[in-house]
């Protein structure tokens, strides 16, 4: 599991002779009607905006990241439907790897959550599972390609926990929104790990609009 930034809409361009972060071309784009609109400071702005949900301006940049997962998580990323997604096509490609993660219990009280109070030899059991059900279906698929099956025949021998890579590309106002949402403790564990990583990647590149989010 990881993302690392791929890009972000014009990293520095020059307009009016002024060159602009992508935080400044947020502004500069916010202040299309003002007479200043070249104005250098612009951290008050941007904090104006955010608290009083002028969103339509983060729409002005983007930011592209990508993610390496299993396919389990890859489907609850897809489901936020104002990004643009490219991902690994098992039709196309050879898989490599299967990913494996720790077990947890289920919350009988709130079916959308875990605890990390499994047995130790529970957590062995389901690590050793995992295993055992990973390396049959690398093998089965192997044997499937050699034996001449397509790709996309052959993909249906592999578990959910097999890896893939996404490009994930969303407007600023759309990383907002999904960073509130999914690193929150109610987003699965293995999703919220990356939430928090692309969290870490858009402070780097967004300061100030981070620190008028209270992040």
């Amino acid at each position: 599991m990881s993302a690392r930034l791929i890009s972000i809409t014009s990293p520095k361009i020059t307009i009016d002779n002024q060159t602009l972060t992508p935080e400044g071309l947020i502004a500069y784009c916010a202040r299309v009607s003002s007479p200043k609109q070249e104005n250098p400071s612009y951290a008050h702005l941007l904090k104006y905006c955010i608290n009083h949900r002028h969103w339509s301006i983060f729409e002005m940049v983007d930011m592209t990241v990508e993610i390496t997962t299993s396919r389990a998580i890859a489907q609850q990323i897809l489901r936020h439907r104002s990004f643009f997604f490219q991902e690994f096509s098992q039709r196309y490609a050879k898989v490599q790897d299967i990913e494996t993660t720790l077990p947890r219990r289920q919350d009988q009280k709130n079916r959308q959550n875990s605890i990390e109070d499994l047995e130790p030899d529970v957590v062995e059991w389901f690590q050793n599972s995992q295993q055992e059900i990973n390396d049959l279906s690398m093998q089965r698929y192997e044997e499937a390609l050699e034996k001449g099956i397509a790709k996309e025949s052959a993909r249906f021998l592999l578990p959910l926990a097999t890896r893939t890579r996404l490009y994930m590309k969303g407007s600023v106002r759309s990383w907002i929104h999904y960073l509130e949402v999914r690193t929150d403790p109610s987003t699965q564990k293995e999703h919220r790990e990356i939430a928090l990583e692309i969290m870490t990647l858009f402070k780097q590149e967004f300061p100030i609009i981070t620190e008028a989010l209270a992040w």
